[in-house]
């Protein structure tokens, strides 16, 4: 009876001491997340009253002018756009760099604190230093290359020009993620590999890719949901009466324009429904995708 007890007080504490370890999290999830994605879709069932109280229930007249709307579209290819430069190449650059920096050599630790400095830099000394880079008369890009190219306000380039700001801002980060992964890939299978004769680019894709695909998918479904979201470099580089701002605004960006520019919370709250909506298809989407391709050990 002794050892009953004894078993079913640990099995308590263990309960007890659990949810008091995550609930924290569960508090945090729901109240800065949760809740207000549900606040967001109430919100987009009203308009904001004059003088920005008194919200008037409009129903489904903000959905409605979202879908007849040119410049939420317009917004929405904008955000692919980005997405589809930053998402796979700061991946592929990161993943690279991250299999070069995982093995021995001289200096490993500085070169690995250089490649992840910019995650640890301010967003508005990035913005700057790129407007500089990026400037038609006086930028050192144009400078380098001989040209005159308006990289950030020339409607055509102007959002793949801050995809590579996104590239370059984000591949520390993903190249910490996957020397994380590398790391835990036993030494035997490359050792193996080689006795067997098989050569570095044979053992990256038959070895490093499928043990790192775990890795790999983690990072592409958060750089794809942080690609569709981005916001803070559009807002930081581009100035409001710049004219490729039409081409180059994201969703967030016209959320923003939305609710605290033109004070209309309402319509800004429908554009972050269907935000909402296409980051759920596409995440949907890739948990399907990743049972093919993603390798559980």
């Amino acid at each position: 009876m002794a050892k009953i007890k004894k078993g079913t007080s640990q099995a308590r504490n263990e309960f007890i001491w659990g949810w008091a370890f995550i609930l924290p999290t569960m508090i945090g999830l729901i109240v800065l997340n949760i809740i207000p994605i549900f606040q967001t879709i109430y919100q987009s069932f009203f308009k904001t009253g004059d003088f920005g109280s008194g919200n008037i229930f409009v129903g489904f007249a903000n959905y409605i002018k979202m879908f007849n709307d040119g410049e939420v579209w317009q917004a929405v290819i904008n955000t692919f756009k980005y997405a589809i430069v930053e998402v796979p190449f700061s991946i592929a650059i990161a993943l690279v760099l991250a299999v070069l920096l995982n093995r021995k050599m001289k200096f490993r630790a500085a070169y690995r604190t250089i490649f992840f400095l910019p995650m640890v830099a301010a967003p508005a000394a990035i913005a700057m230093v790129w407007r500089w880079l990026f400037n038609s008369e006086f930028g050192l890009l144009n400078h380098v290359f001989g040209t005159k190219i308006n990289w950030i306000s020339d409607p055509k380039i102007a959002i793949f020009a801050i995809a590579v700001i996104g590239v370059w801002s984000i591949i520390g980060y993903n190249m910490v993620l996957f020397l994380a992964g590398l790391q835990e890939i036993p030494g035997d299978y490359y050792e193996a590999a080689s006795i067997d004769g098989a050569s570095g680019v044979r053992q990256f894709f038959n070895i490093t890719m499928p043990l790192l695909s775990p890795t790999i998918f983690f990072v592409t479904i958060t750089r794809v949901i942080g690609g569709l979201q981005v916001f803070d470099l559009i807002y930081m580089v581009m100035d409001r009466n710049n004219p490729a701002l039409g081409k180059a605004q994201s969703l967030v960006y016209l959320f923003y324009q939305n609710s605290f520019v033109e004070n209309n919370k309402g319509y800004g709250s429908t554009i972050v429904v269907l935000l909402l909506a296409i980051i759920m298809v596409i995440t949907v989407f890739q948990m399907y995708a990743q049972k093919k391709w993603v390798y559980y050990n």
